[in-house]
């Protein structure tokens, strides 16, 4: 590929951008606010404008809802020999493409698995793709040497391509993106209105739970109304269990010693059907995450403490897999959850406790 146009310079189009450049394509940029493409210019992702001559490949990345519209109209014009997308829903946006005058040959639908919690330009990294899946998706229709170009724009950006149908991937991102984030929306709504000392209180559970909820809320609008059949199953059946959930509490508030222990039990296996859910939830390289566990070790808050503590972990020869942080305010100091695989666990902690970390059980 020798060269590219981006169409939408926020958080994902910048990084492709980024990735693009980095590896010598020459890549133009265009976004409905041209302050957001001056800034992927300035960072070195392209350069601002139109080619005078058609590109290798369109990438657009736009809202879902803007997809077929956005590749229909720049297919007119003749910007690129194929084009694709990065938007998180499929199906809609393939079936539309003819509709508004598309051509579906020359397109391939596309859908990389990163983002990260800031939007825009400045958030963007050139590896922000390195070693993530990024789904594509073909009609009947689609043109081999679209396909090839979009598996090359993967392979630029360091990703894993994986071919998937349109239904089957809304189907998934479903279950594992878009009903999470409605469900951590859900739950931090339920802040709004709750006593400051409640809120004061927060723990890292809730924190953990709610972190997604921070999206932009206009744009997280569109991608649920572009896959809204698919979430509202998947809402519907999250509905069943919650139903199931708060008949047991209201079971054991009863005191009915009866019901009480079918209650508790009924709890148990929806708490042991989420570990065992959980433990399918794949690593960064892909393994299961059923062999992880976590060695906690107490810190004081004073600054440095915490890369003290990763050199000394990393001397042991573990890899740390993941770090979660607490921090507790009387007296000031955090609780580092180091998650290394069970294997490591007691290695590890012995090594830490010999350079005299205090460990917690």
């Amino acid at each position: 590929m020798r060269s590219a146009a981006v169409i939408g310079t926020g958080l994902i189009g910048t990084s492709v951008a980024l990735a693009l450049s980095q590896r010598g394509v020459s890549v133009y940029l265009s976004d409905a606010d041209p302050s957001t493409a001056r800034t992927a210019a300035a960072m070195g992702a392209g350069n601002l404008g139109l080619p005078e001559t058609p590109v290798d490949l369109a990438v657009f990345a736009v809202p879902p809802a803007r997809i077929s519209a956005e590749v229909a109209r720049w297919q007119r014009i003749g910007l690129a020999r194929a084009y694709t997308d990065v938007g998180s829903v499929k199906a809609r946006p393939g079936q539309e493409l003819s509709a508004c005058g598309g051509d579906p040959a020359s397109y391939v639908g596309g859908h990389p698995l990163a983002g990260g919690e800031r939007s825009g330009p400045l958030a963007a990294r050139g590896d922000l793709f390195q070693g993530r899946y990024w789904v594509l998706t073909t009609s009947d229709h689609t043109d081999q040497s679209a396909f090839n170009h979009a598996l090359e724009l993967v392979s630029l950006c360091g990703a894993v391509p994986v071919l998937m149908n349109t239904v089957a991937h809304d189907r998934a991102v479903a279950l594992t993106s878009h009903a999470p984030h409605m469900l951590a929306a859900l739950m931090a709504g339920r802040l709004v209105e709750a006593e400051d000392s409640a809120v004061r209180i927060s723990g890292q559970g809730l924190r953990d739970m709610t972190r997604i909820a921070g999206g932009d809320p206009g744009l997280w609008s569109e991608i649920l109304d572009s896959n809204a059949a698919a979430v509202a199953d998947v809402l519907a059946s999250v509905a069943d269990d919650l139903d199931r959930t708060v008949s047991a509490l209201r079971a054991l508030v009863e005191k009915d010693e009866a019901s009480a222990e079918s209650s508790r039990r009924d709890l148990e296996e929806l708490l042991r059907r989420g570990t065992t859910g959980r433990a399918r939830i794949p690593q960064k390289d892909g393994r299961p995450s059923f062999d992880l566990t976590a060695v906690p070790v107490e810190i004081s808050d004073r600054p440095g403490a915490l890369a003290h503590l990763l050199a000394d972990a990393g001397a042991c020869g573990v890899n740390i897999e993941d770090v979660r942080i607490e921090h507790v305010p009387d007296p000031p100091r955090g609780l580092v959850e180091l998650m290394v695989e069970r294997a490591a666990a007691g290695p590890l902690s012995a090594s830490l406790r010999n350079s005299g970390w205090l460990l917690q059980k």
